[in-house]
């Protein structure tokens, strides 16, 4: 099962060549999502599309800007499927919690293909130039969306106003992270439900006294069997 998300749809009257460049980018970025960026490369991207190399080549010039280009279309699913649905939650908790449980639904699809964000880090963690980048700062505007959301729950009055708030996302961070490590490549039962639980923990530890009863308080989630 590819974790991959459909790509935006371009307009039928969108350039010719811009449409054969989303169609090897979406085809570069389902390829990405099994073997990893350091993987991809113009050939086999070429194969894939059918396309021939030189074809490729035009439209990116390179295999660097080929990885960027996947990269910044990663982001930008990952933006209208996690980020941008949330914010029509209220301010607050409520947007703090749609945003983790958009997330967990996506990584709970890329447990079989991969997270390009995960994948990413472990190939060009000491690798400096520009994918490394370009991975730095799609990860880095996420991370600060996250902390933004848990900066307006303490606003709203939903978090206590000693909360702190990089501990807070460093720990929803965390909890992805570890996510991956044992679903992924553990495959460890019911990971899932931990890491939903893990979420549920966080905000009850922090939750102001008067927080609506919904938000912040524990959830009694209860995990499955582990076998």
């Amino acid at each position: 099962m590819s974790a991959v998300s459909p790509p935006a749809k371009l307009s039928r009257h969108a350039p010719k060549g811009q449409q054969t460049k989303a169609a090897i980018v979406d085809a570069a970025l389902g390829l990405a999502a099994q073997i990893g960026l350091e993987g991809l490369s113009i050939g086999a991207v070429a194969e894939l599309t059918q396309m021939s190399k030189s074809g490729v080549f035009a439209h990116f010039g390179s295999r660097e800007e080929l990885q960027i280009s996947v990269v910044r279309e990663y982001h930008a699913r990952f933006e209208q499927e996690v980020f941008y649905p949330a914010l029509k939650s209220p301010r607050g908790l409520p947007r703090l919690t749609a945003m983790f449980a958009n997330w967990m639904k996506r990584t709970s699809t890329e447990i079989d293909s991969g997270c390009i964000y995960i994948s990413g880090a472990s190939e060009f963690d000491d690798r400096p130039g520009p994918v490394r980048d370009a991975l730095v700062e799609s990860v880095s505007i996420w991370q600060a969306a996250v902390l933004r959301a848990i900066e307006q729950a303490k606003e709203e009055g939903h978090l206590r106003a000693d909360a702190d708030a990089r501990q807070v996302g460093f720990e929803i961070h965390g909890l992805i992270l570890a996510l991956h490590y044992e679903a992924r490549f553990l495959r460890v039962p019911g990971s899932i439900d931990r890491a939903h639980l893990g979420f549920d923990n966080i905000l009850a530890r922090v939750a102001a006294p008067d927080a609506p009863a919904t938000q912040g308080k524990p959830a009694g989630r209860r995990l499955k069997t582990v076998r």
